[in-house]
């Protein structure tokens, strides 16, 4: 999973969904389910995404989609082992980029 959101302060629900390829429904969800998801409100009630909240869709999409956890058994895993979970998802995406880094040497060879 390779997510590309340019670097910034907030992010709206619309270009987070888009990143994840998800619909925004899923993400409102997922925010009510997991409470380590805080996004900002603004008046109008929009949602905006911090760099930490984006962090933990990573991880939560990490293990839902791409592990297959259960909802309440990606909850149970998070909270009881969120350090090695963190860990594990961090040692993943730096193998990842790894291989695309490869993959694009390899084409220009």
């Amino acid at each position: 999973m390779h997510i590309n959101l340019p670097e910034k302060r907030y992010y709206g629900i619309g270009e987070v969904a888009k990143a994840f390829g998800v619909n925004a429904s899923l993400i409102r969800f997922w925010e009510k389910e997991f409470d380590v998801l805080q996004p900002k409100k603004n008046a109008k009630g929009n949602r905006k995404f911090t760099p930490e909240d984006i962090h933990y869709l990573k991880l939560i999409y990490h293990l839902v989609k791409e592990r297959g956890f259960t909802l309440e058994g990606a909850k149970i895993h998070l909270k009881e082992d969120k350090q090695q979970t963190l860990h594990t998802f961090q040692i993943i995406a730096k193998l990842e980029s790894i291989k695309n880094q490869l993959q694009k040497i390899k084409e220009q060879l």
